[in-house]
């Protein structure tokens, strides 16, 4: 090895470790979530979000929504003033907002196992959560492979070990290893086991929801979740207007037993909806709509969020696309009309269609979530990780995109205007035609003053050349290497453990493995 490479592998050494130190030294200081001190940025005047919500009534009332193969559901409808026609129900005009403001909380806290990482859900509050659901994964070792639980547990860590992030979040990703059945059994198990930040539960069945809260029982015990929200999972529409026997029969678990469901059309615009911003937009509420009020319909008071996911597609290829300014305008306009329904508001995230941590990637990420931030959105899911519009999870994708979501906690805290915030103190002490670098208040607070990154590289191209000429992807890769070499598990009661260990084993034996 030559000299000049030997210096070079040192400072890098020594720059990971920086790195690594400045990882844990911002770990300490994190805050469970975001009190948002910035205001909102909306898009539609009150006259146009009136127009949207009268629409989204005509739809309720002459269109309707489909509640496939779910009798009780229907029953419920009916008897609440709905008009149940075979499966398609149609709503009086203003029926659902109204029962939804009747009960459903404008904020809520989900607990977490350690108090001090609870967060507090709606109003001025955003939480950042990673993202959900891919099958795959990706890194620049192995390239593109199915996941595994060992990756889920992986990603349990980073998010764990990630300040910026204060949520466990769900199905970080989707681990094909395991039985389909059963593997939600692993997935709540590791978030719970390897995390004390809030999670997720399953949705892909109402048995698998039940063993969701279940386990959640076992950790907090039973009246205490009864009395408090200590999950908050995703329903999805199946879009254009239609709920399944699958989503209602989650939904149906988790509101009963006063967990929190986040209703969320998913929509692709020129396929699931109109290829307008107005017509998605009313379509995607009523679809909510009609969601958020059957939650409360089981058990008034059941924590509800709003959600949306809608993106575009190419109306060449059919391919969604992300990063687009047309589902900014519908992100920012859902979040309007949830602010006067009077509940909190989940979407955006780091989304892309790239399939590799490059620039597109990091341009659509950005789009997406600064919009979300302007926006005043409360529970951010996807917000780190996502690939290939959501098949992939990344683990360099993840490092960087968990490095913007701190930039975006320090832009949402606002401009400090105290006494330091002025620094009137510098101003007098450095004077005319002076520098700072050595003043008091500079060096009072150099260590705070600036966001400081752990991915980017701002040293000159000689320094960055003798480290090895790396780019953003491969110095993320090093991170994740060295936050899982570096973690530490939180304490967990071990009676709690065996307990939930016991509980998943008797669930397996109840059932033989499934592969859907």
């Amino acid at each position: 090895m030559s000299e000049r490479r030997a210096r070079g592998r040192g400072r890098e050494s020594a720059r990971d470790a920086r790195r690594s130190a400045r990882a844990r030294a911002t770990s300490a200081r994190a805050v469970p979530y975001i009190t948002r001190k910035v205001p909102v940025y909306d898009v539609l005047s009150q006259e146009g979000l009136e127009i949207i919500e009268d629409n989204t009534d005509t739809i309720l009332q002459e269109v309707g929504i489909e509640f496939r193969d779910d009798e009780e559901a229907l029953r419920m409808w009916k008897e609440a003033g709905a008009e149940v026609d075979g499966q398609r129900v149609r709503f009086p005009r203003g029926m659902c907002r109204s029962i939804i403001k009747q009960s459903a909380p404008a904020e809520y806290v989900q607990h977490a196992r350690n108090a001090e990482r609870s967060v507090r859900i709606g109003g001025k509050y955003t939480v950042l959560v990673p993202a959900y659901g891919p099958p795959f994964i990706r890194n620049l070792d192995e390239g593109r492979r199915y996941a595994t639980i060992e990756d889920f547990r992986n990603f349990v860590k980073l998010t764990y070990m990630s300040s910026s992030l204060h949520h466990s979040g769900g199905t970080l990703c989707e681990p094909v290893d395991l039985p389909v059945n059963k593997r939600h059994l692993d997935m709540v198990y590791n978030h719970i086991r390897f995390s004390d930040k809030p999670f997720m539960g399953s949705v892909t069945a109402p048995e698998r929801a039940q063993d969701s809260v279940e386990m959640a029982k076992i950790v907090f015990g039973e009246e205490f979740v009864d009395r408090n929200t200590v999950i908050t999972s995703l329903i999805n529409a199946n879009s254009p207007m239609v709920w399944d026997s699958t989503m209602l029969g989650a939904l149906k678990v988790y509101a009963a037993n006063n967990q929190a469901t986040v209703i969320s059309p998913f929509i692709l615009a020129g396929a699931m909806s109109p290829v307008t911003v107005a017509g998605t937009v009313a379509q995607l509420y009523a679809e909510a709509l009609t969601g958020m009020a059957f939650a409360q319909l089981v058990r008034p008071g059941a924590p509800v969020i709003f959600g949306t996911f809608a993106s575009s597609i190419s109306m060449q290829s059919g391919a969604p696309t992300f990063g687009t300014p047309e589902p900014a305008l519908v992100l920012y306009t859902a979040a309007a009309l949830a602010r006067r329904l009077g509940v909190p508001f989940r979407s955006g995230g780091a989304l892309c269609a790239s399939k590799i941590a490059d620039a597109q990637a990091a341009y659509e990420s950005a789009n997406t979530l600064q919009s979300a931030m302007l926006a005043g959105v409360n529970f951010m899911l996807h917000t780190a990780g996502w690939l290939e519009g959501g098949l992939s999870m990344g683990y360099e994708k993840f490092i960087i995109d968990a490095d913007q979501a701190g930039m975006m906690e320090v832009f949402m805290n606002g401009i400090d205007m105290s006494d330091n915030g002025q620094a009137l103190d510098a101003i007098r002490e450095v004077g005319p035609g002076q520098h700072f670098l050595g003043c008091a208040h500079t060096q009072a607070n150099f260590e705070s003053a600036f966001y400081r990154s752990s991915v980017a590289d701002n040293n000159s191209f000689e320094q960055w050349e003798s480290e090895g000429g790396k780019d953003a992807a491969q110095r993320a890769n090093a991170l994740w290497k060295q936050m899982l070499s570096q973690y530490e598990a939180p304490p967990m009661d071990p009676a709690v453990d065996e307990a939930l260990v016991a509980f998943m084993q008797k669930r397996k034996s109840e059932m033989p493995d499934a592969s859907h």
